[in-house]
């Protein structure tokens, strides 16, 4: 299963593989460069088809969880102040993908949609401390019924050159959903409550809509 955000791509490269195998096929002579050409068309082929994956992922909903919202590394983990939105202290916690990650961006919990900012920016590497608020993102707060209002933010890396968000101010979002894409190599950073319990380590691998990033310190709380 693939991600509608790469049907154009896909198609695209799919075209021109295949009308590379044929000219080669039937214009190189020399057998070790038709072989190359060939093989090497296919290989681009796989890589886009794996890049733009969007395997079903299979979970139940739970509000006192924060679900990871995208497949990676998880490359900070730590207390600091949130100025763009909270304009106050929060936990950080922030996943890196490569680009043979999965990279569609899912809801991390369910609520609703209280701001949805785009900025256009950099395109420092994905894992540059000055990424988060110098590169290209997005900037998406849900406000969920155990943990408040919670920050998530997509941002471009140095390959990534477009980012797609879905998030809509005022609409209701459910936790695993397709919340967005990036494309070729970026991070998101999650940015919680301080009370917060944070369930992962630094240099975890995670899973989107899967691994469980935070809990509820008090699932009595209905903000």
């Amino acid at each position: 299963m693939f991600h509608k955000e790469g049907q154009n791509i896909i198609l695209t490269t799919f075209m021109i593989v295949l009308a590379l195998i044929l000219i080669a096929n039937y214009y190189i002579d020399i057998l070790w460069l038709k072989w190359l050409v060939q093989i090497g068309s296919l290989v681009i082929l796989i890589l886009i088809l794996q890049f733009f994956r969007n395997p079903r992922r299979n979970f139940i909903q739970n509000f006192d969880e924060i679900l990871a919202p995208v497949d990676g590394k998880v490359v900070v983990i730590e207390e600091v102040e949130e100025s763009e939105y909270f304009k106050g202290k929060r936990k950080q916690v922030s996943i890196f993908m490569s680009p043979i990650n999965v990279h569609v961006t899912r809801y991390a919990a369910s609520g609703i949609v209280t701001y949805s900012k785009y900025h256009p920016g950099k395109y420092l590497v994905a894992w540059h401390p000055k990424s988060s608020t110098e590169n290209e993102r997005t900037t998406v707060v849900i406000k969920t019924p155990k943990f408040g209002e919670i920050l998530y933010r997509q941002i471009a890396g140095a390959l990534a050159r477009r980012i797609i968000n879905y998030a809509e101010e005022g609409t209701n979002v459910q936790q695993g959903s397709d919340a967005g894409f990036i494309k070729f190599g970026s991070r998101v950073d999650l940015f919680l409550p301080l009370d917060a319990i944070i369930t992962v380590k630094l240099n975890q691998k995670v899973v989107g809509a899967k691994t469980c990033i935070a809990v509820a310190n008090d699932t009595s709380k209905d903000d």
